[in-house]
């Protein structure tokens, strides 16, 4: 799992073969220096640079790029070198930016030598500088670690040579730009996506929006280099000084519906990424702060009088600077993200949106399924206003749980939790339906003791059920076990290569179940029957939507854990409960809603039951 490091954090390496893959928004230099026990280099025969790409376990881009690559060694570094530093610099004379706080903030990551990523960090923060100590690999106690820096220099590569001893640094520096002329970044203009230019890199000119770490999964397709991608064709130009307005679909892909789903899920990591590096920004002031005051209490001079008052006063007041540049940051990159919302969640097609978009109101049902589908919202408490869709792929690899204990901090005393579970699984399914062409999904309910007739009545008077909900012991039992020989037959069938012998009675749609009211109406045979369903359904075609609340079903023990763990929890209220090991946040996940009095859900099942009913050609 990828460790996404602030600034002055360190990670161990496991590894000593390594890659480390920069992402910038503009053609940068990737350096490397060697350093001795003191930090110095030892001359100006220990930088790596596109003239000179090698030193002993180092190898450096040949040429400035916007995701230059470092190859790195570390059993090849010599014994004396104790640190290997990576540097990033703007290239001179090539039109562009010559300052990293005009372009977006570049981000590097280190991997294994299979492409296994180890530790991220993303360089916030920067604004005249030019050149910067982006990461350092240093050894420790046997090891290697690495350290996120993010040290700039306003003065250049010449001012960061000459700061870590390198003879003659601005010489070398001019030298470093000079060999990069010779390389000059019009090959990542002209060569195309090749090695360490991420797919989709633009024209120098060209719109440009592209966040720390916004990946380009899948090239875009080939186009005249003269011409622009319709969405810079729309895009309006930006003023003087202002950054580059955010177009929807402004990511890789082969389709809108692919470039979209990219562009989203960037802007999910660019928002963990931000709002990590303000924590760890503003948790260092208050540490720093609390050492400064923990070391005026330690004497008893400074812990009455003026300048005791005055010392604490000095803390506070440099923990507030930084706090407050850390806040200008953070504000700054979420007011462009809220900028990219404003403009991409009007374009999101009908999986990807909210029940109000005005999609939904031309909405026809489709002729193929969407890769992902929309599960609700995600926010953090920094920018509550600031949300970004949950989008889960498909088919779906996990079923859901729709928590319908009382829980979340949204949960009105009158509310009934059951049934705004239950309404919220009807949702789930209804856009399920919608987003699938007619007959390639289907939904079946079980609802032991009828509870949950007033909640379906959506799905049930439009006619889009593969049946009536199965009720009582024996409902469940017999809907339970068609669904196992379903998942049997097919596993079956699918392994032995012979997925023309299934039966002509089984149908080949994707399968949901949702379960109302569960432990109600299970006896042990069927819970073991569910738990298979569980774990073996998703992979051909059965999916499960759990309405259920945990407690209910505390009589069975530990033994229904890993049905709890196999799926994803999802509540019908928002609530802060999906944990994030990548960055350790806390998301507060918002369910989809039907706006009051819409009735749109009603529109849209209707449309769906009458291409179901309507016969094929």
């Amino acid at each position: 799992m990828t460790a996404e490091l602030v600034r002055g954090q360190n990670h161990p390496l496991p590894h000593t073969r390594l890659e480390i893959r920069v992402t910038a928004g503009v053609p940068v230099l990737a350096c490397a220096t060697f350093g001795d026990e003191r930090g110095d280099a030892p001359g100006t025969d220990s930088v790596a640079h596109p003239g000179s790409p090698a030193l002993p376990g180092v190898e450096v881009s040949r040429r400035a790029a916007t995701g230059p690559r470092l190859h790195i060694d570390l059993e090849a570094v010599p014994a004396p070198v104790q640190l290997v530093r990576v540097v990033l610099a703007l290239p001179e004379g090539v039109g562009g930016p010559d300052r990293f706080g005009a372009a977006a903030a570049p981000s590097a990551v280190v991997a294994s030598a299979d492409g296994a990523e180890i530790a991220g960090f993303t360089l916030t923060g920067l604004d005249a500088e030019s050149a910067v100590i982006a990461l350092e690999l240093y050894r420790r106690h046997g090891g290697w670690k690495v350290r996120a820096v993010g040290q700039g220099y306003a003065g250049g590569l010449g001012e960061l040579l000459a700061d870590q001893g390198v003879p003659g640094a601005r010489e070398t520096a001019a030298g470093i730009q000079e060999a990069a002329g010779r390389h000059p970044a019009r090959a990542v203009r002209e060569a195309g996506p090749g090695p360490g230019t991420p797919d989709g890199a633009r024209r120098p000119g060209a719109v440009n929006y592209t966040h720390p770490g916004r990946p380009r999964l899948t090239a875009t397709p080939a186009t005249s280099p003269a011409t622009s991608s319709p969405a810079e064709a729309s895009a309006p130009p930006s003023g003087p000084g202002e950054p580059p307005r955010p177009v929807a679909g402004d990511a890789g892909g082969w389709t809108m519906d692919e470039r979209l789903y990219n562009q989203v899920w960037g802007m999910f990591e660019d928002l963990a990424r931000s709002v990590a590096a303000y924590r760890g920004a503003t948790g260092f002031a208050e540490s720093r702060m609390d050492q400064e005051l923990d070391r005026l209490l330690a004497d008893p001079r400074g812990r009455t009088g003026g300048a005791g008052e005055a010392a604490r006063a000095r803390a506070r007041a440099a923990h507030d600077e930084l706090a407050g540049r850390a806040r200008t940051v953070l504000d700054r990159d979420l007011d462009r993200l809220a900028a990219e919302s404003e403009v991409v969640e009007p374009a999101l097609p009908p999986a990807y949106a909210r029940w109000d978009s005005a999609c939904w109101q031309d909405y026809q049902v489709p002729r193929e399924a969407p890769m992902a589908l929309r599960l609700g919202d995600l926010r953090l408490p920094e920018r509550p206003g600031l949300r970004i869709p949950m989008l889960v792929r498909l088919p779906l690899e996990r079923g859901l749980w729709i928590d319908s204990g009382r829980s979340g901090p949204a949960v009105a005393p009158a509310a009934d939790p059951r049934r705004s579970a239950m309404d919220t699984a009807v949702s789930h399914a209804a856009r399920l339906l919608a987003v699938h062409p007619p007959g390639a999904f289907t939904v079946q309910v079980i609802d032991p003791a009828g509870s949950a007739t007033a909640a379906l009545a959506p799905l049930t008077a439009a006619g889009v059920l593969d049946g009536p909900p199965a009720t009582g012991a024996g409902g469940v039992a017999a809907l339970l076990a068609r669904l196992t020989r379903r998942v049997d037959l097919v596993q079956m069938a699918v392994r032995g290569g012979a997925a023309e012998s299934l039966p002509p009675d089984l149908d080949p749609a994707e399968q949901l179940l949702i379960v109302h009211d569960f432990p109600h109406g299970f006896d042990d045979r069927t819970v073991t029957q569910l738990r298979y369903l569980a774990d073996e359904g998703p992979a051909v075609g059965v999916h499960l939507m759990m309405v259920a609340d945990r407690e209910d079903a505390s009589g069975y023990g530990p033994v229904l854990d890993p049905l709890w763990r196999s799926l994803l929890r999802i509540t019908p209220v928002p609530d802060d409960h999906l944990a994030d090991p990548w960055v350790g946040h806390a998301w507060t996940y918002e369910p989809p809603v039907v706006p009051p009095g819409s009735g749109i859900l009603d529109r849209v099942l209707r449309q769906v039951a009458q291409k179901r009913r309507a016969p094929r050609r």
